[in-house]
């Protein structure tokens, strides 16, 4: 992984594969590269950004071509496993992870060939050219090389003297467009805005052939298929920074218009209908008798704050599970449950596996909570729901988060007024508070100038401890990765219950410790924990409601949120913590939208 950019036209293409990498640039990435066809192979590769390969590519012209981003899985980051890789004339890109590599490249060693790389990549170069002795058609080639791959991938091959690209996915995502003068193929449909919207979304197992005024595509079983072509209403200017300094700030400032088109659905509804996850929800909701949440990184995060709203309005036993986990134990099935995959890309490969297990396992009632139409785990799942949160270019998440939360609470109110549970004034209350909700995000927002003034405090600090109670422990959590992630700062969320149950022996002057405190029936007990940590001379910051009781004091810094919003409460209070980790960042200097070791998109186990 992480992008692929591919292009076979009339124009030259070289302009357009460097800025479809530039577009892709979010989704995270170590080193870069391309092939170019002019007849004959060149292959430019650098570590860093792509604006170093753009420099090595000025004033090249061709008419076919690959490119790539790389985020090292085999291999540290260097040149010599950079993509593309190449066997004699011909040159492969790939996302993904070959499981079988190991095996395959002691096969293809006895075979004569040498490798130069640490990556599983080159395997799949050589395999391509061991093929092509007794295969000499390319596009027959790649079918019957991909057939012997074991685990994910998306690739885009290249060979000289030939007028065509071929490419092929299975559990990585890959597109194809559709324009007059050529075809194209990206990871991403953010790539092809500049050429078309015209997008063909390929599905696992096939294999494709693109020319300039044409495609073909053969399924899993080598017959050839066809693929409907989709109309992208993706925004170009969406993924335009724009005037603000990163794509991050940009999105945290974008959080009420994301909630409002999320929300869209519900804008003049008098009462809440399961059809707003799809036709199929009035009979795949009716009977369920438990929740199952599957999801990684801040939507997992998402999930374990709809447990508390699922369990405290629907009445049904709610787990969340990590993912990554969740299809490598013994689980007990239950074909009664919903199964709901939380996922920004749609594409995160465990999420997507574990959704697959489940259904393996009988549980055929799924619903995919996604900020993507067109994505692998939209098209797994039965049931829908599209956060509209628009792209999210920024590798920390922000405003898909919070759209995330407002589609689980419009979920947990809706399974409410299935299991008879929600009375009338109750829903139209519920509606009201959605309905304000941008309004209400955007009153935090102001608070910006004082927590950049917080945000210097923390610049010389290593650790960072962030508490929150009841359905606000998420929001710690969340809190927590924020600002590791970009920070590189290390800090944990914990349960303010939890401080004296190790925690608290962290704490001193030396640790900030964050706390989520909102004007509700544990803001109490929350009070009593922050004396714990005032006692021993730990730094409080503490975000609370404007009627809060939390007096601000010596050690203890107090910034208050312009009003209470309930149930709803945590939306608007991982705000200011997204505000804090990125002001923190801009005040340690680090890469705010592309922060080391991450990708955007983690399309690979």
């Amino acid at each position: 992984m992480c992008g692929i950019v591919a292009a076979v036209a009339e124009r030259n293409i070289v302009p357009v594969l460097i800025e479809g990498l530039k577009r892709l640039e979010y989704r995270g990435y170590d080193s870069a590269g391309l092939a170019l066809l002019n007849p004959t192979l060149t292959r430019l590769r650098s570590v860093g950004r792509v604006a170093e390969l753009e420099a090595q590519a000025q004033d090249r012209v061709a008419h076919h071509g690959i490119a790539h981003t790389r985020w090292a899985t085999h291999g540290v980051p260097s040149e010599r496993n950079a993509h593309p890789h190449v066997s004699g004339g011909l040159a492969v890109v790939h996302n993904g992870i070959i499981e079988n590599y190991a095996e395959l490249k002691t096969e293809l060693q006895a075979a004569g060939f040498v490798f130069s790389s640490d990556t599983d990549t080159e395997v799949i170069a050589h395999l391509l050219r061991h093929t092509l002795k007794s295969e000499p058609d390319l596009f027959v080639a790649v079918q019957r090389a991909v057939a012997r791959l074991v685990g994910a991938y998306a690739i885009a091959v290249v060979q000289e003297w030939e007028d065509r690209i071929v490419v092929a996915r299975h559990g990585a995502p890959l597109l194809l467009g559709v324009a007059e003068d050529g075809r194209y193929a990206a990871s991403d449909a953010a790539a092809l805005l500049q050429v078309t919207r015209q997008m063909i979304y390929l599905e696992d197992g096939d294999v494709a052939e693109l020319k300039r005024g044409s495609v073909k595509i053969v399924g899993a079983g080598g017959t050839a298929i066809e693929r409907p072509l989709v109309e992208s209403h993706l925004s170009a200017d969406a993924v335009e920074l724009g005037d603000y300094r990163h794509y991050m700030q940009k999105e945290i400032f974008e959080q009420p218009q994301a909630l409002a088109a999320t929300l869209e659905l519900i804008g003049g509804a008098q009462a809440l209908s399961p059809n707003l996850f799809g036709a199929d929800a009035p009979e795949l909701l009716t009977g369920i008798d438990a929740v199952l949440i599957l999801a990684c990184g801040t939507s997992y995060h998402a999930g374990l704050v709809a447990r508390y709203w699922i369990e405290q309005l629907a009445g049904l036993p709610c787990s969340v599970e990590i993912a990554s986990e969740y299809r490598y134990r013994t689980s007990v099935p239950n074909p009664q449950q919903l199964v709901v995959a939380i996922s920004q890309s749609g594409e995160t490969a465990d999420t997507l596996a574990s959704v697959k297990h489940a259904k393996a396992l009988g549980m055929r009632r799924t619903l995919a909570l996604c900020n993507v139409p067109e994505s692998a785990i939209v098209r797994e799942c039965a049931l829908r729901f599209l956060t509209r949160a628009g792209p999210e270019i920024g590798v920390a998440s922000t405003k898909a988060f919070t759209t995330q939360l407002a589609a689980l609470f419009l979920l947990a109110t809706t399974l409410a007024k299935q299991a008879g549970r929600l009375a009338l004034p109750q829903e139209a209350e519920h509606l009201i508070a959605l309905r304000h909700l941008p309004v209400a995000v955007q009153k935090v927002l102001a608070l910006e100038p004082a927590i950049a003034g917080w945000a210097t405090r923390f610049a010389d600090k290593q650790h960072a401890l962030f508490l929150g109670r009841g359905h606000h422990y998420p929001i710690a959590l969340e809190g927590a990765l924020k600002l590791k992630e970009i920070s590189y700062i290390h800090a944990e969320g914990y349960p303010a219950g939890e401080l004296k149950h190790g925690p608290l022996a962290l704490v001193d002057e030396h640790m900030p410790v964050v706390s989520v405190a909102p004007n509700d029936a544990l803001l109490e007990k929350l009070k009593s924990n922050l004396k714990e940590v005032a006692a021993r001379g730990g730094e409080l910051y503490v975000f609370a409601d404007a009627d809060s009781a939390v007096a601000e004091e010596a050690g203890v810094h107090v910034l208050r949120l312009p009003e209470h919003y309930g149930l709803l409460s945590p939306v608007l209070h991982v705000v200011p913590l997204q505000l804090l980790a990125y002001h923190v960042a801009l005040v340690k200097g680090t890469d705010v939208d592309k922060p080391r070791n991450l990708a955007k998109s983690v399309t690979v186990e």
